[in-house]
């Protein structure tokens, strides 16, 4: 990947529509697997989230990035590319934090590759999140 996966704040619409107009000039893909992630205003032990604050190191995350990638390219044969993006900052309630896109010559794989290009996101991409609550407190998760 040669952009920068990381946006400070939450995601725009703006990156959204990019990646759907590349997707267009992919003649080879037939399929394709767009997931959005959206903070939630959950309601956690009597407390609602307000908003997420993300933090990453920064210096490991293209290089694990480009491990997650490389790994769904190797379990689906027909993926032709992997793209996602993931805030960094602070997203309110609402905001888009994550965004992946997967390009394959047919949806099935299009589709279970991006599931599990979200599951591996979670698992080892290095970035944190904390949870902040309307009453100003907050919780690592």
């Amino acid at each position: 990947m040669g952009r920068n996966l990381l946006i400070h704040g939450p995601i725009p619409g703006s990156s959204i529509l990019s990646l759907l107009d590349e997707m267009g000039m992919k003649s080879d893909s037939g399929g394709h697997s767009l997931f959005v992630g959206q903070v939630r205003a959950d309601e956690i032990e009597g407390k609602v989230v307000s908003a997420i604050e993300y933090s990453a190191y920064e210096g490991m995350v293209q290089a694990e990035a480009n491990k997650i990638i490389q790994s769904i390219l190797a379990e689906f044969d027909d993926v032709r590319s992997v793209d996602f993006f993931h805030s960094t900052g602070i997203v309110k309630a609402g905001g888009i934090s994550l965004l992946v896109l997967v390009s394959a010559g047919h949806r099935k794989q299009a589709i279970e590759a991006c599931s599990k290009t979200v599951e591996l996101i979670k698992e080892r991409l290095p970035v944190w999140k904390k949870e902040i609550y309307e009453d100003n407190s907050h919780s690592w998760k």
